[in-house]
């Protein structure tokens, strides 16, 4: 007997105006049955990953509920149910407080504070002191709000794009140079899809993030289909390897600071590790743009 749930058609990117369900869906799709702890009945699996009925007895809910947030019927649960999808999901911690944001009962509310785009002079000079490091100031979204010569040296120079086009996710789709900086396009590249994701969750329909959001969708296919994959990530520290025309290859390490002032900003900086190949490219490409000594390290 075939299972009667058919996976529902999705847009390639942009909100769908169920996010909540689109979310749950993928999730569920992701989960091996067996490993769940049910072993194949005979029946003929219509989409891939638990069935609502056996998602909803892992979680102890009925399975009408489970259509109903799938269909966007409702997103009302209690902290004490979200923990239960979540448990019986296996979701990681950056896709627990996703599940939340988008049920609107994360914790301090759903909304978050107004975009404020201004950086304050006290961090312009920080930047600018950094003579030895590449660093920016990012909003949330990945936008580059400001950025010190170092950074110009290592990823592009900021100042020479319309401000609408100074953001990292952009420009790792849709900027061919930028995009032949990363050693593993294809891994740096999902990972700005699960920012993007998770900011999304954090901003339903703020119209800058739309917009960067349709537009990658209806000019890129990598975006289109690992959008559609429902992937979050929040921010962490990371390593990067890039290929620059000038050093050669650089494995950094990318270090992200909140801004207390600001809470929708964060500085970003690229640092090498001590006395490594990564650090004498630095060292190197600092020195070719004017920036440091032969004695900074």
């Amino acid at each position: 007997m075939a299972d009667r749930e058919a996976a529902p058609p999705s847009g390639p990117a942009g909100p769908s105006g169920n996010e909540l369900g689109d979310f749950l869906r993928a999730r569920r799709a992701d989960r091996d049955p067996q490993r769940a702890g049910f072993p194949d009945d005979g029946r003929l699996r219509r989409v891939p990953g638990l069935r609502r009925e056996e998602l909803a007895y892992l979680a102890h809910v009925s399975v009408d509920y489970i259509v109903r947030l799938e269909q966007g019927r409702t997103r009302r649960g209690s902290r004490a149910v979200l923990d239960a999808l979540a448990d019986a999901l296996h979701l990681a911690a950056d896709e627990r407080a996703y599940l939340f944001t988008l049920a609107e009962v994360a914790p301090g509310g759903s909304g978050r504070p107004p975009v404020r785009s201004e950086v304050a002079p006290r961090l312009r000079q920080l930047l600018d002191t950094m003579h030895d490091v590449p660093a920016m100031v990012l909003h949330r979204g990945m936008d580059v709000l400001a950025w010190n010569r170092a950074a110009t040296a290592l990823l592009a120079d900021f100042g020479a794009l319309p401000p609408a086009e100074r953001n990292l996710i952009r420009l790792t789709f849709l900027d061919a140079d930028f995009r032949a900086l990363y050693a593993d396009w294809p891994r740096a590249a999902r990972e700005c899809v699960a920012v993007l994701r998770m900011e999304a969750g954090r901003t339903p329909h703020e119209p800058a993030l739309d917009a960067l959001i349709g537009e990658l969708g209806a000019r890129d296919p990598d975006f289109r289909m690992w959008w559609a994959e429902h992937q979050v990530r929040g921010p962490r520290q990371l390593t990067k390897t890039y290929v620059h025309p000038v050093a050669g290859e650089l494995t950094l390490d990318v270090q992200q600071f909140t801004v207390d002032t600001h809470p929708e900003q964060f500085l970003v900086a690229y640092t090498a590790p001590p006395d490594s190949p990564s650090q004498e490219a630095l060292r190197f490409l600092l020195q070719w743009a004017g920036l440091t000594s032969t004695q900074a390290g």
